[in-house]
């Protein structure tokens, strides 16, 4: 059989995708990304809210083992920033101070009463999710806590800071674990993650609300509301939540510095009102 030498040349063919085709790709990779991001972060906040209540929990443990091994008495949690026999040693800041990135001053009993019962693990004390940061000689250093002590719970000076604004009824401060018997050992929080940009000594201050009148209702040092406008909780029993904020005056935005005003009025605010329900009970 004789070919046609007409139908034995060969046709180029095409070696990629046309630019309509490249486009269409890009297109649907475009929609599919805008689809699958916001999941992935949502999935990722998840995540670092799981890690935070691990760490609170951990925490709690460990200070519940304290107060087993001291008759009840509960581990010191003492104002000033650079306090010898509290449970945590520093100030945090956003100064080059090395208090921003001692581990030390978490794990070593010389400094942090709580260190032998916590593992002396530096990472349960700081949100997964916070990244606040310093600069010190010219590099970048991870701040080192964003937790914090309630002010009702083994501080010395928590009477005053609790009735700073209320002045009746009187509220209870813990120094024991019995004293929990006044509001319960599952209502009364010990441990919070604290705004980056209020956190400062391991103390968290609250003002109390007037329980009889809403309106009068104050934010001292800040929550943190990392998790979608969420913050995690340990409790004296032992377990720990997260609580979706609810007031747009609790969930301060985040500057990096020590800007943010502390002590203010935020009148008929229910997250505040729920705080102080849940840091202290009238003696």
């Amino acid at each position: 059989m004789i070919r046609n030498p007409r139908n034995t040349a060969s046709r180029p063919e095409p070696l990629g995708f046309t630019l309509i085709e490249l486009l269409v790709v890009i297109a649907i990779i475009a929609i599919l990304a805008s689809m699958l991001l916001p999941a992935l972060a949502k999935a990722k906040t998840k995540a670092q809210g799981i890690q935070c209540l691990s760490n609170l929990k951990q925490l709690q443990l460990a200070h519940i083992l304290y107060a087993d091994e001291h008759n009840e008495v509960l581990v010191p949690n003492l104002e000033p920033g650079n306090a010898e026999g509290s449970w945590v040693k520093g100030w945090i800041d956003y100064t080059a101070s090395s208090d921003n990135t001692n581990t030390l001053f978490l794990t070593d009993p010389k400094h942090a009463k709580l260190a032998p019962y916590s593992g002396q693990t530096a990472g349960i004390y700081k949100c997964p999710a916070d990244k606040s940061a310093i600069r010190k000689s010219g590099r970048t250093h991870p701040r080192v806590r964003s937790v914090a002590m309630s002010v009702a719970v083994a501080d010395p000076t928590g009477g005053p800071w609790l009735n700073y604004k209320v002045s009746k009824p009187k509220f209870k401060v813990y120094m024991k674990t019995s004293d929990f018997n006044v509001g319960g050992a599952s209502q009364i929080h010990v441990f919070v993650d604290e705004h980056p940009d209020s956190i400062n000594n391991g103390a968290f201050g609250v003002w109390m609300a007037d329980p009889t009148n809403p309106a009068r209702a104050f934010i001292f040092d800040y929550p943190a509301s990392y998790h979608n406008g969420a913050c995690g909780f340990s409790f004296a029993d032992g377990h720990a939540e997260i609580r979706k904020w609810v007031d747009g005056r609790t969930k301060a935005p985040i500057r990096n510095s020590n800007s943010l005003a502390l002590g203010v009025d935020s009148p008929n605010n229910r997250d505040m009102v729920w705080l102080s329900e849940h840091t202290s009970a009238a003696e």
